[in-house]
């Protein structure tokens, strides 16, 4: 026969599943688990909710006294601490230990609320909040050597480790207190006098492990559903952002003008700039994929300095140096234009002598640098605050929105300049010679 205690461990992972099932499903839920950063208030709207669902299940099992399975208080108190912190944590328990505190289990608030908070201190020390939703209590260590490496994978499994002795602990913690009083003051379905007493701790624990782990992987499903609804759609606008901001409107009428004046005294020159300028609005227009090799990329860049060249005369330099093995590696379409161009026009234009940009480009390891500079006026100080900002450069702010999207966070971009003395604004990106590391 099959005990009542097992039946109803079962039924709590089936509880478990269904109810993460269905909140995942929940678009105010979705965008509570999108979000990272919370604050206070938005730290207390999941607390609520969290203390709200699954306080309604330690309400059914006090108002019937015999669904049992619908109490979830345990694994819901330590994922709300797991997922939102401290302050999360500890509300959502005294929040979910109210219907026990009214049945005169008077062991549960306490008992609830540490558990939330045991379960923020388990997230700080979280080596990123991704790790998280990737829990697992069971280590794929040849998967997870191939994703990270071997530098990183023991404080991988360190952590997951830890998240699985997390609810252990809770777990005991509440065994122990319905020992120490009889069970009166707290709920568990599984009792420290049960035989044989090992099978059912470790049955429990393992129950409220998976009553952990199954929520975690539902919502994060979900949520990975919906950062990729929104990388597509970002995707979309930052491409057209790219072929609107690109190509300055100014840029264009004073290169007519420019052909304009040379039609008559150096036709040749004309036609020259005229086919040029053709390749530069082709590039900016045509609709391709987000990554091409660096070898076009400057055959790009060659076109559009030459026009500038015309326009400028002399004065203008520009110095490559580019390694011959960078040339393969794809790089964001059009993501070097915008920069010179800003060198371009704010550094050179206004100074009488002129002077010279240096585009680099070298790989180190399995990252592309790639640099340029400029030896012009230089950023005021000021404007260096908020470059990357609203009221930044559109071509700095479009190249850094463009490379957020393509990377996430495999990428970085600085900007250094000494106003008098030029800037220097360097990408750092992977150095792949396919496009499969690229959004399309």
């Amino acid at each position: 026969m099959v005990e009542p205690a097992f039946v109803l461990l079962l039924f709590n992972l089936g509880v478990a599943a269904a109810l993460a099932s269905v909140l995942s499903r929940i678009p105010a839920f979705q965008r509570m688990l999108l979000r990272e950063e919370r604050s206070l208030t938005q730290r207390l709207e999941m607390a609520l909710a969290f203390g709200s669902i699954f306080g309604a299940g330690a309400a059914a099992r006090v108002a019937t006294g015999s669904y049992q399975a619908a109490d979830l208080t345990l694994a819901g108190a330590y994922l709300a601490g797991l997922l939102g912190g401290y302050v999360t944590g500890m509300v959502s328990g005294i929040l979910m230990s109210l219907p026990g505190m009214f049945a005169n289990e008077l062991l549960a608030m306490p008992m609830y609320a540490g558990i939330g908070v045991l379960g923020g201190l388990v997230r700080d020390f979280a080596p990123s909040t991704e790790e998280i939703w990737r829990y697992s209590p069971v280590f794929d260590l040849l998967g997870s050597w191939r994703v990270v490496g071997k530098r990183a994978l023991l404080p991988l499994l360190a952590y997951r480790t830890l998240i699985t002795v997390g609810v252990i602990t809770a777990e005991m913690l509440r065994l122990t207190g319905q020992f120490m009083f009889n069970g009166k003051t707290i709920f568990s379905p599984v009792h420290l006098t049960d035989e044989p007493l090992y099978f059912w701790v470790g049955a429990l624990c393992a129950t409220s492990i998976f009553c952990t782990l199954l929520p975690i992987k539902i919502w994060n499903t979900t949520r990975m559903e919906s950062m990729l609804s929104r990388q597509q759609r970002l995707i979309a606008e930052a491409r057209l952002a790219a072929l609107t901001s690109q190509i300055n409107p100014h840029f264009l009428f004073n290169t007519l003008n420019s052909v304009s004046s040379l039609i008559r005294v150096d036709p040749d020159r004309a036609r020259a700039m005229i086919y040029k300028l053709s390749n530069v609005l082709r590039r900016a227009m045509k609709n391709t994929d987000n990554f091409i090799p660096l070898r076009d990329e400057l055959a790009f860049i060659d076109d559009y300095f030459s026009i500038e060249l015309v326009r400028f005369g002399e004065k203008l330099k520009f110095v490559r140096d580019v390694s011959a093995e960078t040339l393969d590696v794809m790089v964001p379409s059009m993501i070097l234009q915008p920069l010179i161009e800003n060198s371009i026009k704010h550094g050179l234009a206004g100074k009488l002598d002129g002077g010279s940009i240096w585009l680099r480009a070298a790989v180190s390891g399995d990252r592309l640098l790639l640099t340029v500079e400029d030896d012009g006026e230089g950023i005021p100080e000021e404007k260096m605050e908020t470059l990357f900002g609203s009221s930044g450069g559109i071509g700095v702010m479009n190249v850094k929105g463009r490379l957020e999207v393509l990377f996430g966070d495999g990428y970085r971009m600085s900007v250094d300049s000494r106003l008098g003395q030029g800037t220097r604004t360097e990408i750092e990106i992977p150095a792949s010679k396919t496009a499969a590391s690229g959004i399309h």
